[in-house]
């Protein structure tokens, strides 16, 4: 029987150190676009959410010839009393608020609020005309030129 089988090796120190360099690398340009698609989601989550406000907000105009009255409690404005006030609708951690931002007989104006991990990504506003807008610039106010997005 032969003693100190020299038959098998192993890796060397510097090889694992190659390999953990170049999945660092690969994780520093991975992760950053990661995030982004996981803002874009929910993102795209609470523009749905919007759309399903409107349509609710379209269902009570039907049932009351009047957008008044659709916000908690009878309200006008706030969280809605006629849809779920956060997104995502199915559960989960939220990371939309949505409000009625205004409302008249004839018109509505609605808004998702980023909140937690989503702070910070830009409001969304929606209006009974189809006008939608993305405050892209994260500064508050819908500027000039700023984002729109489509249905």
């Amino acid at each position: 029987m032969k003693k100190g089988y020299r038959g098998t090796r192993g890796f060397t120190l510097m090889e694992l150190m190659i390999v953990v360099a170049i999945v660092s690398i690969i994780a520093a340009f991975g992760y950053p676009s990661y995030q982004e698609s996981v803002r874009k989601a929910r993102r795209a989550d609470a523009k749905g959410a919007l759309e399903g406000l409107a349509q609710a907000m379209e269902r009570h105009f039907t049932a009351n010839n009047t957008y008044l009255g659709a916000a908690d409690a009878g309200g006008n404005t706030g969280a809605p009393g006629i849809f779920p006030s956060q997104a995502p609708l199915d559960g989960g951690t939220k990371f939309y608020d949505l409000t009625i931002q205004a409302a008249t007989a004839t018109s509505f104006t609605l808004r998702a609020t980023p909140v937690g991990g989503q702070a910070g990504d830009g409001l969304l506003e929606m209006e009974n005309t189809g006008a939608r807008r993305w405050d892209a610039n994260k500064n508050g106010a819908f500027d000039a030129g700023e984002n729109t997005w489509s249905k």
